[in-house]
């Protein structure tokens, strides 16, 4: 079965004193165009709101997810239609429902972001933050810590692409007794979130508070400010997290946990909902 999220190549591989000709599969990336359609009376507009570097794959929840979590929609029942832009590759288009605009001001973008960072573009400080609409929403979330210690093993084993390539992040969601509730990969680990979101978004899933998100590296600003969009209470990061990802957990009341590995993890805020 041919997979579009992998590049099969030739190449030549180096070891001590020789260098053969060999074959290598790669993570694709290529440019995502998210169009957005929308207008009340007469003609509706049309307009492109960001270009993004991705893995091809799930365009669709890349699309939406991505307008979500910028604050351009913000319910299920303002998307009309999501569907691949006819006759033209690499273009999602995403058509609101009649009399639903879009919030465009949140959206203040110079249109490209690369597959490495999510927030790139943004025309301002002010910009970069966005405010969930689920932000007050409370919870009496307890975990036991030994719940955590078997996920990063179940997310390899969903990372069909990693194992072939090497190349993609993941993002995976997990219910609160730790069963596995889905995973999407991409090149960009902003990209892969937004996959997941935009799924349950379409799915009519949101607010995620119930759930335990998985980042297969390191955890960003972008990640846990997408992460907050989505009502999610609690992540754990295989890799680090940075200092502004843990002011803004601890500004949004997010347990975010780091280092997941080997059967132990950091803590760096909302300690209170994990016990030993």
């Amino acid at each position: 079965m041919q997979n579009d999220s992998v590049a099969h190549i030739k190449m030549k591989k180096v070891s001590v004193n020789e260098l053969l000709d060999a074959d290598d599969e790669l993570a694709v990336e290529e440019p995502l165009e998210i169009n957005l359609r929308y207008g009340s009376t007469g003609t509706p507009v049309q307009k492109c709101v960001s270009i993004t570097m991705r893995t091809p794959g799930n365009d669709e929840e890349l699309g939406v997810g991505f307008l979500f979590t910028e604050g351009i929609i913000q319910k299920r029942e303002e998307v009309s239609e999501v569907s691949a832009v006819p006759f033209a590759d690499n273009k999602v288009l995403i058509t609101l429902s009649k009399n639903k605009q879009p919030l465009l001001l949140n959206a203040e973008r110079n249109f490209y972001t690369t597959s490495s960072c999510g927030v790139c573009g943004k025309t301002g400080i002010d910009a970069i933050r966005t405010t969930s609409i689920y932000n007050n929403n409370a919870d009496e979330i307890c975990i036991q810590a030994g719940l955590f210690y078997h996920l990063n093993d179940v997310l390899r084993k969903q990372q069909a692409v990693f194992e072939t390539t090497g190349g993609l992040h993941a993002s995976a969601l997990f219910d609160l007794d730790g069963n596995f509730m889905m995973l999407r990969e991409d090149v960009g680990r902003h990209n892969a979130l937004d996959k997941v979101i935009g799924a349950a978004f379409l799915n009519d899933q949101l607010p995620l508070g119930n759930t335990i998100l998985l980042l297969s590296g390191r955890a960003s600003f972008e990640l846990v400010q997408k992460a907050t969009m989505a009502g999610i209470k609690i992540i754990a990061a295989v890799g680090a997290p940075s200092s502004l990802a843990v002011q803004l957990a601890e500004e949004t009341g997010i347990t975010l946990i780091g280092f997941l590995r080997n059967q132990r993890f950091n803590i760096y805020s909302g300690a209170h909902r994990i016990s030993v």
